[in-house]
């Protein structure tokens, strides 16, 4: 298991993750994403899938048409992990 951030290791990770909010008590990184449609979302989502899949670490997401809302947080942690970080990086390189 993943070891839990401490918040200033958090707050690192925060100023150089930009788009996302630290949110739940630390518990949880958020982001929204916006595209021109829904097919350009749909593609961010399966590009997204990809890259969790390999990492063996999934997001919890939604999809209205052309917003995908993504929330990263180690559940068996009780949080956010480095985990989460990386994550959060190679998402915000897709765009």
């Amino acid at each position: 298991m993943a070891d839990k951030l401490k918040s200033e290791d958090i707050a690192a990770a925060r100023s150089k993750l930009s788009g996302w909010s630290v949110e739940n008590g630390e518990k949880e990184l958020k982001r929204t994403f916006k595209f021109k449609d829904f097919s350009e979302a749909f593609g961010f989502m399966a590009r997204v899938a990809l890259l969790a899949d390999k990492a063996d670490h999934h997001p919890d997401w939604s999809n209205s048409y052309n917003k995908v809302e993504i929330v990263l947080s180690t559940h068996d942690a009780g949080g956010l992990t480095q985990k989460d970080v990386d994550l959060a990086e190679k998402i915000s390189a897709l765009v």
